[in-house]
This record gives structure tokens, sequence and C-alpha cells, in this order.
């Protein structure tokens, strides 16, 4: 269920990012998902765990970069995109997708 609430804020982050006046929500979005990954990581499986910290250490990044990013249409489009991708793919990790 954990997974599940990283890939929908990643997913949040990916929507927001479209709208020019989101700038402060969409970083207070990055920082909230740093801390469900670290919330997460230690109770998933390894390999698991290893994305999800990769994933940490660059939303990081992005935050301590973030005006900068926000200021350039195409970083912001860049950092959408990627936080599309990682919602896929934590979800997908999640196993929430084979829950029928």
């Amino acid at each position: 269920m954990r997974l599940g609430g990283v890939a929908a804020n990643l997913a949040r982050i990916q929507s927001a990012s479209a709208n020019e006046a989101h700038a402060e929500l969409v970083r207070n979005m990055i920082q909230d998902s740093e801390y469900l990954i670290e919330w997460t990581a230690p109770d998933a499986e390894i390999n698991t765990a290893s994305e999800l910290v990769e994933m940490q250490i660059q939303l990081a990044v992005w935050r301590r970069k973030w005006q900068s990013i926000w200021n350039n249409i195409e970083q912001r489009q860049r950092v959408a995109t990627q936080a599309g991708q990682w919602s896929a793919r934590v979800l997908e990790l999640s196993g929430l997708l084979d829950e029928n």
C-alpha cells in the first residue's frame, strides 16, 4: 500500500507540473515523495528498495535545484516525464496492478 502511495504522489508531480502556478506545490510533493520513500524502502524487497533509493536521490537533487528547474520549461517537462515513468514503475513494483 505504501508503494501505491509513492506511485500516486509521483503521478501528482507529473500532473501538477503542467501548471506554471504550481511551483511550490510540486516542490512540496517532491519532498513528500522523498519522505514516503524513506518510510517505505526499509520494508521493501532489496531490489525494490534499491530502485526507491535511486529515485529518492534524484528527487533530492531536483528539490535542491527546484527554482532553476521550474523556470526552464524543458527541464520541468523532463521532471514531469520522469515522475510519470517512476510512478508506473513503482505501481508495478507494488503488485497492486496484479490484484483483481
